[in-house]
């Protein structure tokens, strides 16, 4: 039989013979992840990443894997510099006003000038580079999905009853309230990923005073509920997929916590949905985005999670740092 389009592809890959839960097992059972599956030369998608034809027109995905994206829209950018500003300081002041505006009106926003120099932001790209690119026999022995480990590899955590999987590789580490002990964590990455948590840590703590007094709080209303107490930060890797127009880096999703900060690297992918049109959240150099998450809408204002995805059209690394 001749496939000549996407429905007929997938027609003919969901015929009865197809088992998708072996198909998870086995890959699952390698613990080499996507980027093994690139390693062996895979030239062809297999069936368990193939996303539905109508949940890829819905973020707008063209022909040749490129976004679709709205040109309308434009991310807010706020410069941090003056953020330790006394209280009632014209820079402070002016900070908090866009803070304020970007949650009620996107929910999401890219900073800069805050405070986490360039060189430890690369390197901390350069880890996740190292880590997942790093000798298969090594990875094996941090796959797992077992959330209580320090640190753990795998491709989704979802992915013994997952429809559809994410391209894409990812590490997690549990940095706070209980650091881990640095034994626990890859010596590829173990520095740059203690340096850049506490880093982390300062900021969050920070951006949390910004956020209580954009609800018209004390600055330090959120940080003693123990908002900031939590720390989890998570590594995505994507290898360059051989088929980008049937699938997802990272479906849409809203991020349940208080707010992510996220750094990614410049070949871009990211996309946030604003007034229900998807809209790219271009890499900026030295840029951090800060995206609000589903607790922080639990809060007496308009601030609420937004929903984002990563297309599969190149090789990515990016670093999410979930402050719950």
């Amino acid at each position: 039989m001749v496939v000549t389009s996407y429905e007929e592809e997938v027609e003919v890959q969901l015929k009865p013979n197809y088992d998708h839960e072996s198909e998870l097992k086995a890959f699952d059972d390698s613990k080499t992840g996507v980027k093994g599956l690139v390693d062996a030369g895979v030239t062809k998608l297999p069936r368990m990443f193939i996303n539905e034809k109508n949940q890829l027109n819905n973020i707008s995905i063209g022909g040749d894997g490129s976004t679709v994206a709205s040109k309308q829209f434009s991310v807010p950018v706020i410069d941090l510099e003056g953020i330790h500003g006394g209280r009632g300081s014209a820079q402070r002041a002016e900070i908090i006003k866009k803070a304020r505006d970007a949650c009620e009106k996107w929910g999401v926003f890219q900073i800069v000038n805050h405070g986490i120099p360039t060189s430890v932001v690369d390197d901390m790209i350069d880890g996740v580079r190292r880590f997942h690119e790093q000798d298969t026999e090594v990875k094996k022995e941090f796959y797992s999905r077992d959330v209580k480990r320090a640190f753990s590899y795998h491709s989704s955590f979802v992915l013994p009853y997952a429809p559809a999987v994410c391209w894409r590789d990812c590490f997690f580490c549990n940095m706070a309230p209980q650091p881990p002990d640095p034994q626990e964590l890859p010596d590829v990455c173990r520095d740059v990923v203690i340096d850049y948590s506490k880093r982390m840590m300062g900021l969050g703590i920070a951006l949390f005073e910004v956020l209580s007094e954009a609800l018209g709080l004390d600055p330090n209303y959120l940080k003693d509920m123990d908002c900031a107490e939590g720390l989890y930060l998570g590594c995505h890797y994507y290898p360059a997929c051989p088929e980008p127009d049937l699938t997802f880096g990272n479906c849409n999703h809203t991020d349940k916590s208080f707010f992510t900060i996220l750094l990614q690297d410049q070949l871009g992918g990211l996309q946030v949905l604003h007034q229900n049109q998807w809209v790219d959240v271009p890499p900026l150099p030295g840029a951090l985005v800060v995206n609000t998450g589903d607790l922080l809408k639990a809060s007496p204002s308009n601030i609420g999670p937004t929903d984002f995805c990563i297309m599969t059209q190149s090789t990515d690394s990016s670093v999410s740092m979930y402050l719950i």
